[in-house]
């Protein structure tokens, strides 16, 4: 596949305050990707300098193999044959749907083409009876539709999303997350995404940056940030997982307070060496039979499970999820088994178990 989209040790400052710290990555032609990461990581202006409202500090910015952006030059945003989609959805309140998708088509189009493009696009996002209304009487959910629908009305190479479901409810995020990545597909068409939201990162991107402080940590796909993090701070900040202390037995064994633990152990670590382990809720199976039972400090009723949070004999904490059938008290001693298939261990540098 061509790369579309190639990001060249990219760094970006305002004065001495350094935003973004040489970034690189690349997506290719079709693929969807997501600078995922907290507020105020730089996330949101690394996308703003790909589109061209920011100019970078040092490194570089090629689309379809030209370079667009540099330090002390900027190809203008209108010239870069990119869409963008904001969070407040920036529709015009006195252009109907049909004429807010139209906008961006150019009038040499002529008027049989224009009606042609838009009406396809209608159909795409499931509003093909909404031509006529106004934005004040869509949903919040149809609003962001028809916002999707004009900024890749002109068929962009790439098209720039900044928190596009963060005004939405949960659910409508989850449902529009899932129709914007299929729209996207069908249109063939290259997007990047802003969120802070993991899951909706992993539902619509086929490769997620994180971003902390300003720097990559790691671009991956989101299978591979959740079970191969790069390093702590990633699984720290990826899903609910949590380290515990262990010491290497063998180069396929770890002892640790929940038992010994199977699995490839770090690069240079021999027996002795002491190493953090991530458990995530989903290591941790309930068993009622089982001989090693913790205390339930606290639970979150989830529907269909429980999360409960669970202290270890050191009084540090894990989370494991359970059937919601399963309905322990506060305080109940609670069985669990170990189920740990993706092995993610951190050597420690100093330090004795706890």
């Amino acid at each position: 596949m061509n790369k579309l989209l190639e990001i060249e040790h990219i760094s970006v400052a305002y004065g001495n305050n350094s935003v973004v710290r040489d970034v690189s990555f690349s997506l290719n032609e079709g693929d969807i990707g997501c600078l995922l990461g907290p507020s105020g990581c730089g996330k949101t202006t690394l996308l703003r300098t790909i589109a061209g409202f920011e100019t970078p500090t040092a490194g570089f910015i090629s689309i379809n193999g030209m370079q667009f952006s540099s330090a002390g030059h900027v190809l203008a945003p209108e010239k870069r044959r990119i869409g963008m989609v904001f969070q407040d959805f920036a529709l015009f309140p006195h252009l109907s749907v049909f004429d807010n998708v139209a906008f961006g088509l150019h009038k040499s189009m002529g008027r049989v083409a224009i009606a042609q493009r838009t009406n396809e696009l209608l159909q795409l996002i499931s509003l093909p009876d909404c031509e006529g209304k106004y934005p004040h009487q869509l949903s919040g959910g149809q609003q962001q539709r028809v916002a999707l629908a004009r900024a890749l009305a002109p068929k962009p190479d790439l098209l720039l999303m900044d928190e596009p479901f963060s005004s939405l409810d949960v659910e409508l995020r989850q449902q529009l997350s899932r129709e914007v990545r299929r729209i996207l597909k069908q249109e063939g068409i290259t997007a990047m995404l802003v969120t802070h939201d993991q899951q909706e990162a992993f539902a619509i991107a086929d490769y997620v940056g994180l971003i902390l402080n300003g720097e990559l940590a790691q671009w991956d796909n989101g299978y591979n940030l959740y079970h191969r993090p790069a390093n702590r701070d990633v699984a720290d900040f990826i899903g609910d997982g949590v380290l515990i202390p262990g010491e290497v037995m063998c180069d396929y064994s770890i002892e640790t307070e929940l038992g010994l633990i199977h699995g490839k152990v770090p690069q240079g670590c021999r027996e002795g060496c002491f190493v953090d382990v991530l458990i995530r809720p989903d290591d941790l199976i309930h068993t009622d039979s089982s001989p090693i039972a913790l205390e339930v400090t606290e639970k979150f009723f989830r529907g269909s499970d429980f999360i409960y949070t669970l202290k270890l004999p050191s009084s540090q904490e894990v989370l494991c999820i359970a059937p919601s059938h399963h309905n322990h008290a506060l305080g109940e001693p609670l069985g669990i088994t170990l189920d740990v298939d993706h092995l993610v261990v951190f050597k420690r540098e100093a330090g004795t178990m706890t």
